[in-house]
């Protein structure tokens, strides 16, 4: 857990401070990846943390849940660290995701991304996703997210 939560701290100063900064991060950071709610989150029954390990290094994660809207799963979370992407990797987590999304009799697959993170929304875009929504939401301490909530068919594919 540890090695991950080190992961996303890694990931998320890489990639976030110039489209929300630093103060938002560590806000963000503190609510979604310190020990407990991550213990909490790996034994809730309907939400699932993939692992991406290139090599013997932990090089990405995905975390994925049932939501309360029948056929409907949410990709909470999909990293990969900057050295590992452009391979392929982000595409196969997305395909594992549909998977267990077909498995769980889901038919759409959803997700939020801050409007301003250009290359994540080209390659969710790449890989079958459309925007159906734009929401700005209150997190606390007087941030926001301003997010697209994308989503992607995901019966029959393959």
């Amino acid at each position: 857990m540890e090695q991950l939560i080190g992961l996303a701290r890694e990931i998320w100063y890489a990639h976030y401070p110039a489209i929300i900064g630093v103060a938002q991060i560590e806000y963000m950071l503190g609510q979604r990846y310190n020990p407990q709610t991550v213990r909490a989150e790996l034994q809730q029954c309907g939400l699932w943390w993939d692992k991406l390990v290139v090599g013997a290094e932990m090089a990405g994660f995905a975390s994925y849940f049932l939501t309360q809207v029948p056929g409907e799963m949410k990709l909470d979370k999909l990293y990969v660290h900057p050295r590992h992407q452009r391979h392929g990797y982000g595409g196969r987590m997305i395909e594992r995701v549909c998977r267990v999304a077909r498995d769980q009799d889901c038919s759409r697959l959803v997700l939020a991304v801050n409007k301003n993170n250009r290359s994540a929304i080209d390659a969710y875009r790449k890989h079958g996703f459309s925007v159906a929504d734009a929401v700005v939401k209150e997190i606390g301490s007087g941030f926001v997210m301003d997010d697209y909530l994308m989503e992607k068919p995901v019966m029959g594919d393959e």
